[in-house]
Parts: structure tokens; C-alpha cells; sequence
């Protein structure tokens, strides 16, 4: 039995106006590749399946054209697909009763019965190509508020019901009797759960990923997941990245979705329930470069110039270029910056995804009093807006072009 996890695709999702389609098309042909070569059995997708909560009607034809392209090829696949955070929970769900048919199982709200969590719709049943059922996944999607309704009875125990205390202890419990529950029809087969959120102690990504709150709460532990669970596979954070000794994983990304991410070794996660539930990384190439310009840190304008004109070159077009971020440090006014790096790029085969510009720091004034306009003058008023904007002092042109306005006031 072979189970392919993997979560936060994010379709839809643009860099600076860019549309990624070309990068999420490669990666879907890539992940169906590995569907057949490593004969797996279940595909389960943890979460922000897409970008935004209004997908496009492109997004949405191009995730659904590529579920229904795995189960032509291989009509025994099974998947699971869950919410994220940054999906569109009732309207995933609602082609749900057309995708089961093709056994895509999809869960973007918690529904609850007499006993709590729905485990008829919650509980699916994993099988093998001989039908056999091998393992249970319970299929949690991202969890909101109104979800855990322990918190209310933290709350009225003192404890405050956006406290992480609270909340983890919320969380525990609602899996630890649902898990139970679930252990129980599960019987001696595997038990694998799935979820989205953050979990302490795993590398998040500056920039990329949104500080979800569950309740008010940032991060749970790892052991609010009973040991009973032989593996969970989790979405939100997009570092591949295991916790609990493995048994607790984010498959992460299937390529970069911000200037932080650029080193991670982008993938999806394979478990073979025949060979211990032990967790591989499958590292997927990279459809499309994406740079940074310095590496770390910031650099001046020169050193940017520089490090642009000495790039490889390259034919394609502009908009099936690589990404680039800048990031440079203020020498100059940024209107100057701006114009320069235009001109730079214009003849380059480069889509710019971010620019940051950083002013050098200064030293906070003490308080001063206000100023007594008796003992200024116009043009010093300027010269300090003017450092305070850029960062540095006026040239002789600014201070002529702010002249030559003053004396038309």
C-alpha cells in the first residue's frame, strides 16, 4: 500500500502580477509521473489547494483536469483533498458528489453528528489494488473557531479562550475522542490523519505563509495528534519538514511560493505502509527559476547592476522567464534606484517578483521640540524630508530643482 502526500499547491497564485499557471501545469504532469512510476495507491492533499478564496474559473479547470487525469490513468487511484486556510471551503466541496464518483473524496468543512465529528463522511477507507482495505485516513480540514467548541468551556474555566492554553487543549480534545472513535473502526490497520495548521517547532516561511489562528492560537504541539495515529500528514507550512520522529510531517510546496523559499528542497512526501510507514522525500526539478539578487542580505545598486549584467543569457521570453527578487540598500534616492533597474531590466528575460529597498538606519532623535519655523528655513525643512525619505543627502540638483520651485510659490 503506497500513499503519495502532498499539500499547498496554491493555484491561482501570482508574483507580482505574474500568473504561475505555466509552473503549476509542469508540476500536475510531474506529480501524475509520479502516480504511475511509484504505483501508488492513495493520493492524499492536505490544504490551499488553491491561492485565494475566489479562484478563477482557470484555476479550477486546471485542478480538476488533472484529478480526473490520474484516475483515467490509474481508475483504482483514490484521493483525498482537504482545505486550507486559503481555500474556498463549501465551494471545494461542492463538486463533491460528481468527484466521489471517480473516488476523489473531498472535505473542506468539519461536519459533526449525534457523537461529534461525522466519521461516515470523516473516516475513509484506504485500499490496495485488491480492494483490501489497508488503512483509514481521517480527513480533517483547517479547523476554525467555531469548530473547536471546547474553547467556550476553557473559557468558563478560567482560562481565556484565545490563550494558547486553551486552544491546545481544545484541540487535543476533540482529537483524542475522535481518534478514539476512529481507532475503533479503524481496527488493526494503519490509522493516518490529516490537517492543516501550524505545528511548534517546525520552520516557517517568512513572507509566504499567513500566521493562521485556530481559536487565536498560532501553533499547537505535535502531541496533540494521539500516538494511535501512525503517520499525519499535514499542509500550511511550506518547508518539507518532519516532526515527532517522522511521524508528523508537511510535504510541503511543490516549488517556491516566496523569496524564502528559493533553497528549500521543494517535493512530495511517499509512505509505504509495507515498509514500516517510514516517510520518503521525492524532490520534484523546478519548473521555472526563481533568484535572488543578493543571495542574503542587501546590496548597493552597483553591486545589483553588476550582478544582473553577469547572469547567463538566456532565449526565452519574457513571460516564461525566472523569477527574481531584489533586494538593495538605498545609496541614492529611490526614484533613482527604480529608473536604473528598469532600464536594466528591460532587455532581460526576467519577471521581477519583489523589490525591497532599505534605507540605511538612523539614529531616533531624542524627542526634540517642535521646531520654531523662525529659526529654519524652507530649503533645510527639505534637506531633512528629504534624508528621511532617501536616506541621504540632497545634491546640488535636487536642492536647484526645489529652489527653482520655491520661487514659484
Amino acid at each position: 500500500m503506497r500513499i503519495l502526500h502532498t499539500a499547498d499547491w496554491h493555484i491561482g497564485q501570482t508574483l507580482n502580477g505574474w500568473s504561475r499557471e505555466a509552473e503549476h501545469r509542469a508540476f500536475l504532469v510531474q506529480l501524475g509521473e509520479i502516480l504511475l512510476r511509484e504505483q501508488v495507491d492513495a493520493l492524499l492533499v492536505a490544504g490551499d489547494v488553491f491561492d485565494g478564496l475566489n479562484p478563477s474559473g482557470e484555476a479550477q479547470r486546471l485542478l480538476y483536469a488533472a484529478l480526473a487525469g490520474y484516475v483515467r490513468a490509474n481508475p483504482r487511484l483514490q484521493i483525498v483533498l482537504t482545505s486550507g486556510n486559503h481555500d474556498p471551503a463549501q465551494r471545494l466541496e461542492a463538486p463533491e458528489a460528481v468527484l466521489r464518483e471517480l473516488g476523489v473524496h473531498v472535505l473542506g468543512t468539519l461536519s459533526r453528528g449525534p457523537e461529534g465529528v461525522d466519521l461516515g463522511r470523516h473516516l475513509i477507507a484506504l485500499r490496495d489494488a485488491t480492494g483490501q482495505v489497508r488503512a483509514q485516513v481521517l480527513a480533517l480540514p483547517f479547523l476554525r473557531q467555531a469548530d473547536l467548541p471546547g474553547l467556550r468551556l476553557g473559557a468558563e474555566a478560567g482560562t481565556e479562550a484565545g490563550s494558547g492554553g486553551a486552544v491546545t487543549a481544545a484541540l487535543r480534545a476533540l482529537l483524542a475522542e475522535t481518534v478514539a472513535r476512529a481507532q475503533a473502526l479503524a481496527g488493526a490497520v494503519p490509522l493516518i490523519a490529516m490537517a492543516h495548521l501550524t505545528c511548534a517547532g517546525g520552520l516557517e516561511s517568512a513572507g509566504a505563509e499567513r500566521r493562521i489562528l485556530i481559536g487565536g492560537d498560532h501553533a499547537v504541539p505535535p502531541d496533540v495528534f494521539p500516538p494511535a495515529l501512525a503517520y499525519v500528514a499535514l499542509g500550511h507550512l511550506h518547508r518539507p519538514q518532519s516532526l515527532d520522529g517522522g511521524r508528523v510531517r508537511y510535504s510541503g510546496s511543490p516549488f517556491p511560493l516566496s523569496a524564502s523559499e528559493i533553497g528549500y528542497d521543494h517535493g512530495v512526501t511517499l509512505l509505504d505502509l509495507d515498509a514500516g510507514a517510514a516517510p520518503r522525500h521525492i524532490p520534484l526539478p523546478r519548473p521555472v527559476p526563481v533568484l535572488r539578487l543578493p543571495a542574503r542580505g542587501t546590496a548597493p545598486l552597483p553591486e545589483i547592476l553588476a550582478a544582473l549584467a553577469a547572469l547567463p543569457p538566456g532565449a526565452p521570453a519574457r513571460a516564461e522567464g525566472p523569477f527574481l527578487y531584489l533586494a538593495l540598500a538605498a545609496d541614492r534616492p529611490v526614484t533613482e534606484i527604480t529608473a536604473a533597474l528598469e532600464a536594466a531590466l528591460e532587455p532581460l528575460p526576467l519577471r521581477l517578483a519583489g523589490l525591497t529597498i532599505t534605507r540605511p538606519e538612523t539614529a531616533a532623535p531624542t524627542a526634540p521640540p517642535p521646531q520654531d519655523l523662525s529659526r529654519t528655513t524652507p530649503e533645510a525643512l527639505f534637506a531633512a524630508a528629504f534624508r528621511d525619505l532617501h536616506g541621504c543627502d540632497p545634491e546640488t540638483r535636487h536642492l536647484g530643482a526645489f529652489r527653482d520651485a520655491l520661487s514659484e510659490v
